[in-house]
């Protein structure tokens, strides 16, 4: 970055005092629109004490970087110059003022980590808040952090901190220039585009970019502004609609190193600066929305549901104290960026409104139980040489009992996912070749066994726990600590019986697979035996919403969009497992819309953008409502009539929207690609959320549907691959839980607490700048 755009970053740095310290113009900015107002300053409540105090920027247990936002609230009567504020010992009450925004309130800075009070007094009344502050390098409730991690080279400690950085951008005329373009202040381009944002003001398309460091990762905030205007957080220009998108990033993965915050639509797959293309993260800004995306919450770089969570928090919070109040949030991505928002949005309710998802999966535990058992199946059809004398398989067979039509996906599933998320060896970011008897150097079992591990599995240590010392492996006792528990289990599951029990393979076919496929150790390497999984790192799987069963999806607007998959592990039938699970959970699925289109995996080049603008929509429509009823239902209600399931471009059958937003859209499934899994061609059911199964004794009378019966050989060899039993599938599975909400993983101490433990309540008044009075129910919860 050149000398003059850090000096133009120092000049628009937002203020955490009343002045500003933005270049005033000649005249004032002009007040944000009364709509803007009203929905982020809702009329004052009739309250008894004299004076209330709100945390407005984050939970009042969760601040960090050492300031937060507070508004103090009188009552009717109560004179403002009266009022006195402390922080603890230290009189604070120059920090405050009446705002243009109508609202009493300051920034305070200079907390220490640890608890801090906040005391409001007029006459002989006071009342007092705690507040939390935790370091800008964090954790706050994600648990004791990786010891190994390597900062970036201008990181001003071991926390990563450094000070942010700002730029601005610009969106061109020419339509040969992709993406935002680089903005000179001193020399400013002459193909500068002019925007009008939703709430009616015209500027030119001027971008300013925040880059800084939390949570030991990056961030990035992105701002349509005027540059030389005034900005400050309780008077932004006017052309910010107080409305925020998040961006994700795709894939699953480990870094033990600071990554880039992910910004384009499709998970990398498209360039952000693509001729022609316009990402929704610009069409926002053009709107009016700010746009965050921290590096932490791309789960290539991150597969930990907590630590996605906090880094939104945190800048959530970084937001609200330096840009402005906000009314809702949505989130975007692709593939690993859905798989963030359903499982952030389950675990951590209340950082967004509204999801849109693309390329979609529910989670990653449950399509990563998937993608073991294609990897396995791999190795047996494969290798012709373990198949029994008699023995052939056809690519057809192979397919059916995979539950696809080709083998294709389980090959790309495998190679492209599942191997690099699952495999401790894997090279990831932050790591070196193993250097024997350097713990600060990456994991090989047979040289290295201390060694930082790679596993998309390890970063979740602090929600799955480590393995118990009774199942260590020579490599876990060398390096004197279990390592993370395995979540899932294919002991049991009877591969390929409804293929058998259709005749498209025989019984020797069936039992030769079944007695070969074996399972996987904690180092993803073959075993003879059936995976077992670990009984407690399964249970933490539910509890902590690592495996999304949606049961806190209903406060929240969903628009899912996707396309057929040519063969890169992405069907269309992950998007139907979240559908199915939240038809279980709420008995209906009508805050969720499904689209389905002819372009490969996404659906619809342009339903990225439409679907911004729908969400939009839909949220405005919930924010307007002002009925004592649940969120929930003025989600479904509030839903435009008109925002319908859907199949475009689809030749011969058009636009059709279904009954009661189910989808029914003329179209075979085959050709939504709802596909199979091997565990349902194993008889499970559509949900695949099922990690491990409880077990029932096997009976060679459930083989009665045979033509020919089991030969004695052949029942002999089926008992032996399962002696304990097999799947019941007419029960929950085994470690099934409800999944607990805003978890914790260290106690007061700062000490690991695996699987999590619940936080106290919200405390009373906090967060309240996270979203419009119509939303806050659900963190109230």
């Amino acid at each position: 970055m050149s000398r003059r755009l850090v000096a133009l970053g120092a000049t628009l740095l937002l203020p955490l005092v009343a002045a500003p310290v933005l270049p005033a113009p000649a005249a004032p900015a002009p007040a944000a629109p009364a709509a803007v107002v009203q929905a982020q300053v809702p009329a004052a409540q009739v309250q008894r004490k004299p004076l209330v105090i709100k945390v407005l920027s984050n939970r009042a247990d969760l601040v960090s970087e050492g300031d937060a936002r507070v508004a103090v609230a009188p009552a009717k009567g109560v004179t403002l110059r009266k009022v006195r504020v402390s922080l603890g010992q230290r009189d604070v009450t120059k920090r405050f003022a009446l705002r243009p925004n109508g609202r009493f309130e300051g920034i305070v800075t200079g907390l220490e980590v640890g608890r801090n009070v906040l005391t409001a007094r007029v006459g002989s009344f006071s009342t007092s808040v705690t507040i939390t502050n935790h370091p800008a390098g964090g954790p706050i409730f994600s648990g004791p952090q990786l010891r190994h991690y390597e900062c970036q080279a201008t990181a001003r400690d071991t926390q990563c901190n450094e000070p942010a950085s700002y730029s601005l951008l610009y969106q061109s005329t020419d339509p040969t220039k992709g993406g935002l373009q680089p903005y000179d202040r001193q020399d400013p381009p002459s193909d500068v585009a002019t925007t009008t944002t939703d709430n009616g003001v015209t500027v030119p398309f001027v971008v300013r970019r925040e880059d800084g460091f939390q949570d030991r990762d990056r961030y990035t905030i992105l701002t349509l502004v005027q540059p030389g205007l005034p900005w400050a957080p309780w008077a932004p220009q006017p052309q910010f609609n107080h409305k925020v998108l998040m961006t994700h990033g795709g894939n699953c993965g480990a870094a033990y190193t600071p990554g880039e915050p992910p910004l384009e639509d499709y998970s990398g797959t498209v360039p952000a600066d693509t001729p022609g293309l316009t990402q929704s993260y610009v069409t926002a800004l053009g709107l009016g929305f700010s746009v965050i995306s921290t590096a932490l919450d791309n789960t290539g770089h991150n597969c930990n549901v907590a630590m996605q969570a906090e880094s939104l928090m945190m800048a959530k919070e970084r937001f609200v104290e330096r840009y402005g109040l906000i009314r809702y949030t949505i989130g975007t991505g692709c593939s690993g960026g859905s798989i963030a928002q359903h499982t952030v949005a389950n675990a951590y309710p209340g950082i967004y409104q509204g999801l849109i998802t693309t390329c979609s999966y529910p989670d990653t535990l449950s399509a990563g139980a998937q993608f073991a058992d294609y990897h396995l199946m791999r190795r047996y059809f494969e290798d012709p040489s373990r198949w029994a004398p008699g023995v052939v398989w056809s690519p057809t067979q192979m397919a059916d009992v995979e539950g696809h039509i080709s083998i294709i996906n389980a090959v790309v599933a495998d190679e492209g996912l599942f191997k690099a998320a699952l495999n401790p060896e894997t090279a990831c970011p932050g790591t070196r070749d193993p250097v024997p008897g350097n713990r600060a150097t990456r994991y090989d079992s047979e040289s290295n066994p201390g060694g930082v591990r790679c596993s998309a599995l390890d970063m979740m240590e602090n929600a799955l726990g480590p393995r118990p010392r009774s199942v260590w492996t020579s490599q876990e006792k060398a390096a004197g600590h279990g390592f993370a528990g395995v979540p899932f289990s294919n002991s049991g599951i009877l591969f390929g019986l409804e293929t058998l029990k259709a005749g498209r393979i025989t019984t020797a076919q069936f039992v030769d697979l079944n007695e070969k496929l074996g399972g996987l150790d904690v180092d993803s390497q073959p075993t003879t035996g059936r995976s077992e999984g670990d009984d407690a790192s399964i249970r933490r799987a539910y509890r902590t919403g690592l495996v999304n069963e949606a049961e806190n999806l209903d406060d929240v607007a969903i628009i899912n969009f996707g396309g057929p998959d040519p063969g890169i592990a992405h069907d269309y039938a992950h998007a139907f497992w979240t559908e199915e699970r939240l038809l279980r959970d709420q008995g209906h699925t009508d805050n969720r819309v499904m689209w389905f289109g002819v372009t490969p995996l996404i659906g619809d080049p342009g339903w990225a953008n439409e679907a911004l603008t729908e969400m939009d929509r839909w949220l405005r429509a919930v924010e307007r409502d002002r009925r004592q009823l649940p969120l929930s239902r003025k989600i479904v209600q509030d839903k435009p009539d008109d925002l319908t399931d859907r199949c475009s471009n689809v030749p011969g059958v058009g636009d059709v929207a279904g009954e009661d937003d189910e989808v029914d859209c003329a179209l075979p499934e085959s050709l939504q690609l709802r596909l199979s899994t091997p565990r349902e061609m194993a008889g499970d059911a559509v949900f695949n959320d099922r990690l491990a199964c409880r077990l029932e004794p096997l009976q060679r009378s459930s083989f009665d549907f045979l033509l020919l019966p089991l030969t004695d050989a052949q029942w002999s060899q089926l008992r032996a691959v399962y002696p304990d039993g097999v799947c019941d599938y007419s029960v929950p599975g085994r470690g099934r839980v409800r999944t607990q909400t805003w978890l914790s993983y260290s106690d007061a101490a700062g000490d690991v607490v695996y699987g999590g433990r619940n936080l106290a309540p919200l405390p009373a008044g906090s967060a309240d700048g996270w979203s419009s009075a119509s939303f806050r129910e659900i963190l109230r919860r």
